[in-house]
């Protein structure tokens, strides 16, 4: 686990590089956005992608929480591309993710694209959640309370050097916190958008993430 934390809402947290976050308090790992059977949804439609995202967002999962010792997990909603996902995720997929649920205390915040729909593979299910005076959700609202949420990708896009580099990142502000989207084939929204300032306020601050440091980048207004 990188030694690298961030201070928020009073609690202290460690994200990691895979775009998990990681609660020492808790001994939880918070996650958003894995949209699970991705691919299978397009497929349905006729458009043709590699059929393997929840392989590998399941197997980045595990290792998320081997290496940090994980024994609670909250999914901040959207954990499928949409309502029919779980009952197309392949019988291997299915049954590694059982297998979580079960050995894990396992959280499903309903998201937009999901619903309630995960709650068939074990765990709970719960619309939004305070914990230790934080709220957990998917979206992001008004309210001034603390709050850690998904559902906007957030990403960051740098010119270095002039190479144009794009990272997932966790865009911040004194009392939000978005999470970057964790599934394999999610794409991302620049955090520069005006919608996360909309959404969530400021000052805004852009985290990425990495095994030695944690990276912080002030966002314009």
């Amino acid at each position: 686990m990188p030694a690298v934390s961030l201070s928020f809402a009073g609690a202290t947290f460690v994200p990691q590089p895979c775009g998990a976050l990681y609660w020492p308090a808790r001994n939880a790992l918070l996650v958003a956005d894995l949209h699970l059977e991705k691919a299978s949804f397009y497929g349905v439609h006729g458009q043709f992608l590699p059929p393997y995202d929840s392989f590998d967002t399941l197997a980045c999962l595990i290792d998320a929480v081997e290496a940090t010792g994980a024994t609670q997990l909250w999914c901040l909603g959207d954990s499928f591309h949409d309502t029919g996902g779980a009952a197309r995720l392949p019988v291997a997929a299915r049954d590694t993710l059982r297998r979580l649920t079960r050995d894990l205390d396992w959280v499903w915040i309903a998201g937009n694209h999901d619903d309630a729909s995960a709650g068939v593979l074990g765990g709970r299910v719960m619309v939004e959640a305070a914990v230790d005076g934080i709220n957990l959700r998917h979206e992001a609202t008004r309210d001034p309370a603390p709050e850690i949420s998904g559902h906007y990708h957030p990403k960051l896009r740098l010119t270095l050097r002039g190479r144009r580099i794009v990272r997932r990142c966790f865009a911040m502000t004194p009392s939000k916190l978005v999470l970057p989207a964790y599934g394999a084939l999610t794409g991302g929204l620049d955090v520069t958008d005006p919608a996360f300032a909309r959404a969530i306020g400021g000052p805004l601050s852009a985290l990425v993430a990495t095994k030695a440091k944690l990276l912080r980048f002030q966002v314009a207004a």
